[in-house]
């Protein structure tokens, strides 16, 4: 019966209903394994994803919409932001996903243009056409205003009165624009105007004064106190008035510098320039020259001939009453006639000469950019002198260093003494630079050493969990597959023996250091007490050799030993 016990197998273990066989276990242990393995290769991977970057944020829906149909198309792995606010894609992938989203136009901003007008519907009123139509005039402005290079986003609100047949009761169309600026970028009053003027030219019967421009900060931008507080303030001229002066300066400091030092000398120059556009003419006349000299432009000279008419006949009243009977002899009648004959004749002549009078006409036309005055001050440092103890001192400037350096600075920026130019040359030592002390930025607050710290932390969390995964799941998965742990329990269970035995021999050997003391103890209670007789003795060593012979033979050892 107990033979019969003892040959009988013992029971199969089921575990969830399923016999554990040898078969199934070891399918089961292949699966196990198999299972750690995929999820040490998911924390593998895990640990090696890519960094991930942002590619477009503060977008609007639609074009959220259309980015992230844009990605799936092009197989780009993307997620979202913490707050969903931003499209994260791979940092290696950023900059080229960006130039082929900007090849299709994404993202549009939100600004609506004249591609409204393409999806009209039949049958829309005429005040939804008018409506479509601001719309996409608002949003074509906003998209130019956006190519501005400080400006991010902009919106455009147009107000358009409606058309009136009365002139009395026309309006006038106003425009105001919201301006978001990238960070740290602001527009001078050159672009704020420019934007004046891109908006009023784009809609009719709008002036430059009706358009108003605000940033993101509430700052109106278009201030008509700024506008017009220098109406003949060019920048284009202030710009020229400072390349101008850096120019005087760059040619004094360049032909000062071989001499004294690049940093050993400093310069400004001081330039009024007349922009102001002068025409002249002058019309001049000139004495009449020598009449010898001078230049006949016209002569008229006119004749008359005529004979001497004197009057003739009886003088008084006698002659004018009727003739009566000639009495008179005729001699007196031919008398008369010769007088008459022999009268003198009357001649007249004009003469009239017009000459040529000297006349000068001078048109001066002077244009913009004269020069009217230059002004330059030259500071110039202490000479630094080495001596032959290898020591530097520094030493003031002679005269005739300094007049050198005035002489050529004069040539330099074309010194001009009738145009009232100035150049004044001080020479002083230059204060020492200050120390800009670099503020300490601990180890643990750099943008570097976070990143690394990341990464690396990234990598120990991968290798510790897979780590733990084998040493806890893995490792004994496989030693059960390949009976590897019946051979370190039998090796565990030697150990254990092997300790066991050691145990027991420390503490035998421990009993036969206690035993022997005890004999030396007694040996030497017995030579005290002075035990003469030699029966005693063998007795009690018969006593012990029978009870325990290995202390007698420690003790002989140890005897021997002493010897």
């Amino acid at each position: 019966m107990n033979e019969a016990v003892l040959n009988e197998a013992p029971p199969v273990p089921v575990v969830f209903g399923i016999p554990q066989t040898p078969a199934v276990r070891t399918v089961m242990l292949s699966v196990g394994a198999a299972l750690m393995v995929a999820i040490m290769a998911g924390i593998w991977m895990w640990s090696q994803a890519p960094d991930y970057r942002v590619l477009f944020s503060n977008f609007n829906d639609r074009d959220g919409g259309a980015i992230v149909a844009s990605l799936q198309q092009l197989n780009v792995p993307y997620k979202y932001s913490d707050g969903g606010s931003a499209i994260l894609v791979p940092a290696n992938q950023v900059h080229d996903v960006r130039l082929k989203l900007a090849a299709q136009g994404l993202p549009k901003g939100g600004n609506v243009g004249f591609e409204l007008m393409e999806n009209q519907k039949l049958g829309i009123s005429q005040f939804l056409e008018q409506v479509n139509f601001q719309r996409a005039l608002e949003g074509e402005l906003a998209r130019s205003i956006q190519a501005v290079s400080a400006v991010q986003s902009a919106r455009v609100h147009l107000a358009i009165p409606k058309a009136s047949v009365f002139v009395r009761e026309q309006q006038k169309p106003t425009a105001s624009v919201l301006l978001n600026l990238y960070p740290s970028r602001v527009l001078d009053q050159q672009q704020v105007s420019a934007i004046i003027h891109l908006v009023a030219s784009s809609i009719p019967e709008l002036s430059a004064k009706n358009v108003t421009i605000v940033d993101q900060n509430g700052n109106l931008l278009s201030d008509p106190a700024k506008q017009n507080a220098n109406p003949n303030l060019d920048p284009s001229q202030l710009k020229y008035v400072q390349e101008y002066q850096l120019g005087i300066v760059k040619k004094i400091e360049s032909i000062i510098s071989p001499i004294v030092g690049a940093q050993n000398v400093r310069a400004e120059a001081s330039a009024d320039i007349d922009f102001s556009r002068t025409e002249q003419a002058a019309e001049t006349y000139r004495p009449n020259t020598p009449p010898e000299a001078s230049s006949i432009r016209s002569q008229q000279t006119s004749e008359s001939y005529g004979k001497n008419n004197a009057a003739s006949g009886v003088p008084g009243a006698l002659s004018n009453q009727p003739p009566v009977p000639a009495t008179a002899p005729l001699t007196a009648s031919a008398a008369a006639t010769s007088t008459a004959a022999s009268a003198p004749a009357l001649t007249q002549r004009d003469s009239t000469v017009n000459y040529e009078v000297d006349k000068t006409i001078k048109y001066t036309q002077q244009g913009m950019g004269g020069l009217k005055r230059l002004s330059v001050a030259v500071v110039v440092n202490y000479k630094t002198e080495i001596d032959k103890n290898g020591k530097s001192t520094t030493r003031p400037l002679t005269d005739i260093e300094k007049t050198q350096i005035t002489d050529l600075a004069r040539e330099a920026m074309g010194f001009n003494k009738d145009r009232g130019d100035t150049l004044n040359v001080v020479n002083t030592p230059f204060a020492p630079p200050e120390k800009v002390v670099a503020e300490d930025i601990p180890l643990w607050k750099q943008a570097d050493v976070i990143q690394t710290a990341k990464e690396f932390g990234k990598y120990l969390i991968g290798i510790l969990a897979m780590f733990y995964i084998f040493r806890t799941y893995l490792k004994p998965t496989l030693n059960k597959i390949t009976g590897k742990d019946k051979e370190l329990e039998e090796a565990a269970k030697a150990k254990e023996k092997e300790q066991e035995e050691l145990e027991k021999t420390e503490d035998a050997a421990e009993d036969e250091e206690g035993a022997i003391v005890e004999l030396e103890s007694t040996v030497d209670a017995h030579g005290k007490k002075q035990l003469s007789t030699y029966e005693i003795n063998m007795d009690m060593a018969k006593q012990l050799a029978a009870s325990d012979p290995k202390i007698v033979a420690n003790v002989i050892k140890s005897w021997v030993s002493n010897e």
